[in-house]
């Protein structure tokens, strides 16, 4: 994908999330206690220090993030980021949320100890990319943490997502067929732990860069 039509592709999700950015708590909460149970809480056990979430959207994992982190959260939507401001004043939650895109992180090297993915690379343009920025501001020896839908290790049910891809990549951005791992050990990152559930259609990583 080039520059320009990754930046069409962007601009076409931040049109989406505009749009549709309320009805997502709804939506979401609905997969997560089923397909996704226990995810925030996965991603709430590894993060230490001072946490990046990438594409934080409505701040849904705020609640499980342990009270000892220092926690940033970047997201493409200021739509999103208000939802996510809301819950963290709900929450009495301190977090310091920016507008950003995560294939352009706006954050210096070596910035975070723990850097978190959750259930958004599968709607970014250039995943690659977004996964190669989560690389470059986490600290050698720091984790970075993806949750994720996944292309299933089911052949038919692989197939009905790759049907479903054909209205969801249109619609909204949204690929079921991607697999995040070979993009995370292509970033330098070293996994430590890869595992896929539900028919091998969810996968969550915890990858470590490396100290120099």
């Amino acid at each position: 994908m080039t520059t320009s039509a990754a930046s069409r592709e962007t601009r076409r999700q931040l049109r989406h999330w505009g749009r549709h950015a309320e009805s997502y708590d709804t939506k979401i909460a609905k997969v997560e206690g089923t397909m996704l149970a226990g995810t925030r809480e996965w991603i709430g056990e590894r993060a230490t220090g001072r946490v990046l979430e990438v594409a934080i959207g409505g701040g849904r994992s705020l609640p499980y993030y342990r009270d000892d982190v220092s926690l940033v959260g970047v997201d493409l939507s200021p739509e999103m980021l208000t939802i996510a401001r809301r819950r963290a004043d709900e929450l009495g939650r301190d977090v310091d949320l920016h507008e950003g895109d995560a294939e352009n992180l706006p954050f210096a090297d070596s910035s975070f100890d723990t850097v978190v993915c959750a259930l958004a690379l599968c709607s970014i343009p250039r995943p690659q990319i977004a996964v190669a920025e989560m690389a470059r501001v986490v600290v050698p020896g720091g984790s970075v943490v993806i949750v994720d839908h996944v292309r299933s290790s089911v052949p038919v049910i692989r197939a009905g997502q790759w049907m479903l891809e054909r209205f969801t990549i249109p619609l909204q951005g949204e690929h079921l067929t991607r697999r995040h791992l070979d993009e995370v050990t292509a970033a330098g990152l070293s996994v430590v732990e890869d595992e896929r559930l539900r028919s091998g259609s969810v996968e969550r990583i915890h990858a470590v860069r490396p100290a120099r």
